[in-house]
Formats: structure tokens, C-alpha cells, sequence
């Protein structure tokens, strides 16, 4: 950093530089700013600056915006996140790069869409000795506290596929033997399993079991990174280590299922009905859209209410598993939180076809939708029940399957179930679904039964892969699946090849939302549209009454006439409506007041109005008829000032009635005769 912002950093902080220390100024701010925290408890900060700072970091750490995103002021003041002007390009438009630093990146705990077997999760939760272990071997010399500083070096080698590799061709044959016995058996072992695989015969036995001895193979990888241990005694393959570790044994399988594709290919597969898949991103927005709507309360950190689930799906035609998928993965990837207005990050950064991906990424992922769940949505289940399951190497062996064998063609669900069912780490992935059963207290279930559940309704759902079913099927036998364009391009990590179509009026009123648009442009028209059918588009209808209410929530017509036309060009109907809306006809004064006195005669009125003592009760100029009491005065104080002047306010019928005590009532100005006051009735007074 250049020196100017250090110091204001440290000012801003209050940082204590020790000139004294054998290590430098940044190294004394980089340990505090490492401290801080909010790092690993992000409920300390504000709710936009958590969404962004789990933005960036699912982004690895570095996140390119072209306007400051909200939260941004609050992460760049405690020093967790460092923004830095990039170089204008050919496109001639400013862009900024949020850092995220690594050491502040290992520490941050899982959130609702992250990766639970993801590298970054695993170290956040290991315990000291074993970070340190992993710290020092990337280090080459003991690790000192604090460990975020020392695991840099660690995850700028295990985030890098090159780098990887490369440590990984350097274990030696027992090392790597274990690691991949243990990748075939799903990834994840417990210790004892752990220790027959590498065939210790010491068993080191405490409270809670066989522990692993340190100078084990084991533990040789253990301080590698390349298998993390995890509370109280299961050892993971982190999905980064997985993907090196298996990349031969995947060559190695299609030898052995050219069987199946041979039967795929040869013959003709066609339904004779499908129910075709529609791109999930209109729905999405549909929804987000819809719990923008007065009434709708989703509290954060729990699952969306089955009530509001069934609503929905009653609303837009789509059924309920559905509808609970599509809002998980859009709570996980922000579409519903406050930040999605915002066209500087992510989500209102993406288009509308961008959405689709960005869904289909966090179910990936993992940490919002579990298929092993009875209730997939994992917000459902409470804190302390939400590990995840091994799910994801059934989603990986389902998605190699589809992308073998349906190129373009419908394909039996039979053919599948045998390409999943005769893998390898299908045994294993069934032991690990019965233990995650046994931890979380819910029933097992079989990898078949997962795999279906994945095949026929999830990604059907994602828009990924059509159905079709034979007219004399029974049970699902004869189905069959075919891969969509745009499950194509998702799967082999393309662009969708057609071009994103731009949105338009289809008419005066009704606004269809094309790929092209930006999903902030298009949740900033909830306060002025009624959400309609989501299908291939989202329909908008922009209607009169709904101009008018907003326009009654004090947005000016200027702005939303901005809204609609960032989004499509606008009608001639609702130009229209919006140039009258504009007109001035007039101006009103709001004067803010406790009670409204009313006043019948004139003279009584002037009287209360320009007598010292009274004068100051009342708002000037108040309407005809009356006296606008000054706001803070309290009835009391009104009777006995009054009373001062001669003039009786008594509560009659639940209304205050002034009334003079004696004598005539003077002009303004004058005195008031005490015979003449008692004469005359100035009205009644009530509470406003």
C-alpha cells in the first residue's frame, strides 16, 4: 500500500506500531488486521457488506466491479477488503479490483451456497496443530503465529491446478496409493477405515476413538493439504485435491462403459411425450420479484416458509420441489437480498442469462440444496444438522454420464442408473450416505434413489435436461433424458450459443424481460410492476394503477420513467402516463400539528391567534375555520391559556368546546370585555 494510506489505516484502526519490533510496519498492521473479528464472524458486519465480501470470495479472492458496490465502505475501513484502480482498456470504462487477502480468505467460516468440501471451508475449520503442520511444510521453516499469515503460501500452491499437480506427482507411491484408495471410496474416511487403508498396525485409542499417529502416511498428507481431518474423526479430500487425484482414473472408465454407450447409440430412443425443461433464470427473478411484495417476511439464516412455497407454486404453475430449488439457489446466490438493487456487483451485475449459470453453479457447489435430504433446501435443518452429505460425487458421476451418452440424443434412465451403479466409488459413496445418515439423525438412502432425484427432478429444473416417458411407463422405466442446448453449454463450461434477446413491449402494458438485461434494472421495477407468466421470458405487467401507487411511495416520475427505460424503450401509453403524472398543478404546505381547534367566530379566532400569552399554541397561518394547535402542546396548556384570555375550552361529546366566559368578544386586537365573552360560542376543538 502506499505509505499515505497505510498511516490512515493505521490511524483508522488504531494500530500500535512498535518501532522496537524486529519486523517492519506492514507486518505489524498485517498481524492486527488478521485479528480482526469480523473476518471470522461475519454478523458483526452489515448485511450488504457480508453478501459482497462472500461474493468476492467465491470468486477466489478478487472480484472486478466498474461502480463501488454497497458494503464495500464498511470492509475497506477495517481493512478485510482492498480496492484498486484498474488500467482503462479499449472499452474506455473504469474499473475497480476488490481484494479479498488470503489470509483473510482461509479464516472465513461456510456460508448458505459454499462449497463444504471445498478447499477454503476445510481450512477454515482445522484445528492449530494441523494448520500449523500444513503452514510449515509450504513455508520450508516452523510456522509462527499468526497461521492465516503462514497458510498464504499454502493456498497460493493448493488453489493453483499447475502447482497441484505438481506437488502431487512428487508423493511418494505409498502416499499416493492412500490418497487415491481414498478418493475411491468417496473421498472421505473415518480414522479406522483410514487406518486399514494404510495398513498401520498401531492404533492409538482415547476418548473418542483410534487416532492417527503422526509419522503415518496419513498424517504425510495431512500436512500437505492434500487431506484434511475433520472433527471428530473423518478425514476429507478436499473437491480441488479430487479433481487432480481422479482426472486418470476418469480415462480409465470409458473403456469399461463403452458397453452401455454402444446400446445408447444404437438405437433410436425418442419419447413419444416429454415435458420439456424451461431456463430457470425467469423464475428466478419471478420470485424475487415476488417477495419484494408488502406482506412477505423471509428471515435469513432459515429455510423459505412452506406457506410462502405454496403460494408460489400456485401462482406461477410450477410445482413445489420446484419452486423450493429455485429459491434456495437464488437466496444463495443474493437475488434476494437488498444488495441485488445495486448494478455495481454481483448479482445485479449479471444478465439475465447470466442467472442461469450462476444457479446451476450454486447448486454445484453444494451448500444450499442436499438431494440425500428428505427436505433438500439445507436451511431447513437446524445449525448443528447441516453437515453436508457426499452427494457431490453422485452429481459428478450423473453429470459424466449425461455428457457421455446424451450428445444431443434422449437417452433410457436405465442406461444411466448402470453407468452410475457400475463405477467404482459407488460402494464407497453408499457407505458415506449411511454414516452422514447416522451423524445428522435421518434416514439413509441409497445412491440410486439420489441419483434419480437428481436426474428427473433437479436438473430438469435447472433447465438442463428434458424428460420424456413412454405412454405405458410404470415406475419411471421408461424414461429417458436428453441434454438441453444450454444443459450443453453449461456442462462443458460455454456460453450458451444463442445470442441474449433484448427485452420489449409486447404490448402498451405488458413488458417481456429479455436475456440482455441486468437483474438489478430488472428487480428496481418491483415497486412499479405486477410480476406475470415465467417461462422461456419473464412477463411484466406495467400497469396504471401500479404507476400510481408508486408514485404515491415518493418515487418521482423522472425515475421511474429511468427504470422502465433501462430495462426496454418505453410505450407511448406509459409516456403519457407518466408526462401528466409529471404536471404541477399546484403547491401544498404540511405543517405538522397535535390538534385542529375549531373556531366559528372570527374575532375569537384573531383573539387566541395575536395574544402574547396564546399565540404560541397555535401553527400560523392555520385554515379557515380554526386554529391548528402547534405540534407538542399539550390539551392542558391550551384550557389554562385560553381560560387566561376568557375564553372556556371544556370537553363536551368527547370534543373540546371553547366557549367565551362573559361580555361581547372584540375585534382583533382589543380587550375582551368580561360581559360580551360570556355572550358568544366559538366552537368546538378536537384531538388530531
Amino acid at each position: 500500500m502506499p505509505a499515505g494510506e497505510l498511516a490512515a489505516l493505521v490511524d483508522r484502526l488504531g494500530i500500535e506500531i512498535v518501532a522496537a519490533k524486529r519486523i517492519d510496519a506492514s507486518a505489524q498492521v498485517a498481524r492486527a488486521l488478521v485479528a480482526l473479528p469480523e473476518v471470522r464472524d461475519t454478523g458483526r458486519l452489515p448485511p450488504a457488506s457480508a453478501e459482497l465480501l462472500h461474493r468476492i470470495a467465491e470468486n477466489g479472492g478478487s472480484l472486478v466491479v466498474h461502480s463501488i458496490p454497497p458494503g464495500l465502505e464498511a470492509l475497506v475501513g477495517r481493512g478485510i477488503v482492498f480496492a484498486r484502480v484498474l488500467p482503462v482498456g479499449a472499452a474506455a470504462v473504469r474499473s475497480f479490483e476488490l481484494v479479498l487477502p488470503h489470509a483473510q480468505l482461509v479464516q472465513l467460516r461456510t456460508w448458505d451456497g459454499d462449497s463444504p468440501r471445498g478447499l477454503r471451508a476445510l481450512l477454515a475449520q482445522l484445528p492449530f496443530e494441523t494448520s500449523s503442520a500444513i503452514a510449515s511444510h509450504y513455508l520450508g521453516r516452523p510456522a509462527t503465529p499468526p497461521i492465516a499469515l503462514s497458510l498464504e503460501s499454502a493456498w497460493e500452491t493448493l488453489c493453483d491446478p499447475e502447482r497441484l499437480r505438481a506437488e502431487i506427482d512428487k508423493l511418494a507411491p505409498l502416499e499416493r496409493r492412500l490418497l487415491e484408495a481414498i478418493d475411491d471410496q468417496g473421498g472421505e474416511v473415518d480414522t479406522e477405515e483410514l487406518l486399514d487403508l494404510e495398513r498401520e498396525p498401531m492404533r492409538l485409542r482415547g476418548a473418542g476413538g483410534a487416532s492417527m499417529s503422526r509419522r503415518g502416511v496419513g498424517f504425510a498428507l495431512e500436512r500437505r493439504g492434500l487431506l484434511v481431518p475433520i472433527h471428530p474423526n473423518r478425514h476429507v479430500v478436499p473437491d480441488e485435491v479430487a479433481e487432480v487425484v481422479g482426472a486418470h482414473r476418469r480415462a480409465e472408465r470409458a473403456a469399461r462403459r463403452e458397453q452401455i454407450r454402444g446400446f445408447v447409440l444404437g438405437a433410436d430412443h425418442a419419447p413419444r411425450r416429454a415435458r420439456f425443461a424451461s431456463p430457470p433464470a425467469p423464475l428466478a427473478l419471478a420470485l424475487a420479484l415476488a417477495v419484494r411484495e408488502p406482506g412477505v417476511d423471509v428471515r435469513a439464516g432459515i429455510g423459505t416458509p412452506r406457506s410462502l412455497v405454496t403460494r408460489l407454486s400456485q401462482r406461477f404453475g410450477r410445482d413445489a420441489d420446484t419452486i423450493s430449488l429455485v429459491a434456495a439457489l437464488s437466496r444463495a446466490i443474493g437475488l434476494w437480498d437488498p444488495s441485488a438493487l445495486y448494478a455495481s456487483a454481483s448479482p445485479g451485475t449479471l444478465t439475465v442469462t447470466e442467472v442461469g449459470r450462476a444457479l446451476y453453479a450454486a447448486w454445484w457447489r453444494g451448500g444450499a440444496w442436499d438431494e440425500a435430504r428428505a427436505d433438500r433446501e439445507v436451511l431447513r435443518a437446524s445449525g448443528d444438522a447441516r453437515d453436508a452429505s457426499p452427494v457431490g460425487v453422485l452429481r459428478e458421476l450423473l453429470v459424466d454420464a449425461l455428457r457421455e451418452l446424451g450428445e444431443g440424443r434422449w437417452v433410457p434412465w436405465n442406461a444411466v442408473a448402470s453407468y452410475v451403479r457400475d463405477d467404482p466409488r459407488t460402494p464407497g459413496v453408499e457407505r458415506l450416505l449411511r454414516r452422514w445418515a447416522e451423524r445428522v439423525g435421518t434416514e439413509p438412502v441409497a445412491p440410486d434413489e439420489v441419483a434419480r432425484r437428481i436426474a428427473l427432478q433437479t436438473l430438469p429444473s435447472l433447465g438442463v435436461v428434458d424428460v420424456g416417458l413412454a405412454e405405458d411407463d410404470e415406475g419411471g422405466v421408461g424414461t429417458t433424458l436428453r441434454l438441453t442446448q444450454r444443459g450443453r453449454a453449461l456442462l462443458a463450461g460455454q456460453a450458451t450459443a444463442a445470442a441474449p434477446t433484448a427485452s420489449r413491449f409486447v404490448d402498451a402494458r405488458l413488458l417481456s424481460v429479455g436475456g440482455s438485461a441486468r437483474v438489478a434494472s430488472v428487480l428496481a421495477l418491483a415497486p412499479l410492476c405486477e410480476v406475470g407468466q415465467a417461462g422461456e421470458e419473464l412477463d411484466i405487467v406495467i400497469t396504471a394503477p401500479a404507476i400510481a401507487r408508486a408514485l404515491s411511495a415518493g418515487i418521482e416520475p423522472d425515475v421511474v420513467k429511468a427504470r422502465i427505460e433501462a430495462v426496454a424503450p418505453l410505450p407511448e401509453a406509459i409516456s403519457s402516463t407518466l408526462a401528466q403524472a409529471s404536471v404541477l398543478v399546484g403547491k401544498a404546505t404540511l405543517a405538522p400539528a397535535s390538534a385542529f381547534l375549531w373556531v366559528d367566530d372570527g374575532n375569537v379566532r384573531e383573539l387566541l391567534r395575536t395574544r402574547r400569552t396564546t399565540a404560541d399554541l397555535f401553527v400560523d397561518p392555520s385554515p379557515t375555520g380554526g386554529l391548528l394547535v402547534a405540534l407538542g402542546v399539550d390539551a392542558d396548556k391550551v384550557v389554562r391559556r385560553c381560560r387566561g384570555v376568557g375564553v372556556e375550552v371544556s370537553l363536551e361529546s368527547g370534543q373540546l368546546q371553547a366557549r367565551a366566559v362573559s361580555g361581547s368578544m372584540p375585534r382583533a386586537g382589543g380587550s375582551v370585555p368580561p360581559a360580551a365573552a360570556s355572550s358568544r360560542r366559538s366552537g368546538l376543538a378536537r384531538r388530531g
